[in-house]
C-alpha cells in the first residue's frame, strides 16, 4: 500500500477521527457522570448517556474501518460510510449534548436524522464487505 493509495489515507483519517472521537466521548461521559449529576433530571442524565454511548460506538466503528484495508478492504464506499458515522455522531449526539445542556427543544427533530445517518454508515459497510 502507497501513499497514494486509498485505502491508506481511510486508515489515516478515519483512525484520527475515531481516537479524537473516542476521547471526547469519554469526557462527555465523565462530565456527563460527575458534572451533570445534580445539575439535570434523571431523564436528562439519560439522554446525554445515550449520545456519550452512541458517540463511542461509532468511534469505535472508524477505529475498525481504519484497520479494513490490511484486510484487503478499502475503497470509496468506506470513505462514505466514515463520513456519514461522522455526521452521525455531530447530528444525533450532538443535538442530544446541546438539548440537554441548554433545553432547546427545537433541537428533537435534528436527532432522528443523525440516525439515519448511521444507519447509513453501517448500509454503505455492508455493501464494501459484499462488493469485496
Amino acid at each position: 500500500m502507497t501513499a497514494a493509495d486509498p485505502g491508506t489515507r481511510i486508515v489515516r483519517w478515519a483512525l484520527v477521527a475515531g481516537a479524537v472521537a473516542g476521547l471526547l466521548a469519554v469526557m462527555a461521559g465523565a462530565f456527563g457522570a460527575h458534572g451533570l449529576r445534580h445539575v439535570v433530571s434523571e431523564r436528562g442524565l439519560e439522554v446525554f448517556q445515550t449520545a456519550v454511548s452512541y458517540q463511542m460506538y461509532h468511534a469505535l466503528a472508524l477505529v475498525a474501518v481504519s484497520l479494513m484495508p490490511a484486510l484487503g478492504l478499502s475503497g470509496n464506499l468506506l470513505t462514505l460510510a466514515c463520513g456519514f458515522w461522522l455526521a452521525g455522531m455531530m447530528l444525533f449526539s450532538g443535538s442530544l449534548y446541546l438539548l440537554v445542556l441548554t433545553g432547546i427543544h427545537w433541537l428533537g427533530p435534528v436527532t432522528p436524522v443523525g440516525g439515519v445517518c448511521f444507519m447509513v454508515g453501517w448500509v454503505l459497510l455492508i455493501v464494501a464487505a459484499l462488493k469485496k
